[in-house]
Parts: C-alpha cells; sequence; structure tokens
C-alpha cells in the first residue's frame, strides 16, 4: 500500500466503458513523511479531494478493491488519512 497526497483531478473525454463515472485522481506519493517526485493516477473510490492524505493500493489488490477482478486498473485509493 502507498500514501500520497491528491494533488489534482484526471480529466478523461473517452475510457473504458466499465469505469464511466468513476474519478481519477492524480496523486504525488509520499515516502518517509516527504513528498516525492513520483506521480501515480488512481480510480478514486472513497470520494477523496484535493489536498487530501490518501492510502493507495496497487496491482491486482487494486482490482479486488473495486470488486472486478477484471477491471483494467492498476491503482485505487482506498482510504482517507485523517
Amino acid at each position: 500500500m502507498l500514501k500520497g497526497i491528491v494533488v489534482g483531478n484526471v480529466v478523461s473525454t473517452k475510457k473504458q466503458e466499465s469505469l464511466m463515472g468513476s474519478k481519477f485522481l492524480e496523486v504525488n506519493l509520499i515516502e518517509n513523511g516527504v513528498k516525492t517526485d513520483k506521480y501515480i493516477i488512481a480510480v478514486d473510490s472513497v470520494g477523496a479531494g484535493i489536498g487530501e492524505v490518501v492510502l493507495v493500493t496497487t496491482g491486482s489488490s487494486a482490482r479486488l478493491a473495486l470488486r472486478n477482478q477484471f477491471e483494467p486498473v492498476d491503482a485505487v485509493i482506498v482510504g482517507i488519512v485523517d
């Protein structure tokens, strides 16, 4: 699992039909409490917003987080850190 801060929305004019209605966010990864120069795009499953610190799961766990192992995603926001 990764930790990061949401830095932006990603607008998609076309996307996989099964992802219609999904929100994509740009996440700046955090390591040892410090922002890095690494960014990922993740599907938002918890209603996160810009500036919030989030937990991101990747790989096959990301697909399971969406409850569909065949979903074409590699990263999903699964939590908001208080």
